[in-house]
């Protein structure tokens, strides 16, 4: 998808978060999470920190991760 946007040179980390107190350290809201220059674009206000699972609100109903189109535009915005 970062070729397809013309985001070649854009790189991305794959983070493995170690415990509950790494977790709310870091703000991280549950599996998998999508950072954008360090920002969450898809978090839920209230969303407490954890390690846990995580859905996300797409047009088609809860899923395990953001609607292609959602990441798209996350990802034209921040560019």
């Amino acid at each position: 998808m970062l070729d397809e946007l013309g985001l070649h040179d854009t790189t991305f980390t794959i983070r493995t978060m170690a415990d509950q107190a790494e977790a709310e350290r870091l703000g991280f809201t549950g599996s998998p999470a999508i950072l954008v220059d360090g920002q969450d674009p898809f978090t839920e206000p209230g969303r407490v920190a954890g390690l846990t699972c995580r859905v996300y609100r797409t047009a088609d109903g809860l899923a395990g991760l953001p609607a292609t189109g959602q990441l798209r535009q996350v990802l034209t915005d921040a560019s």
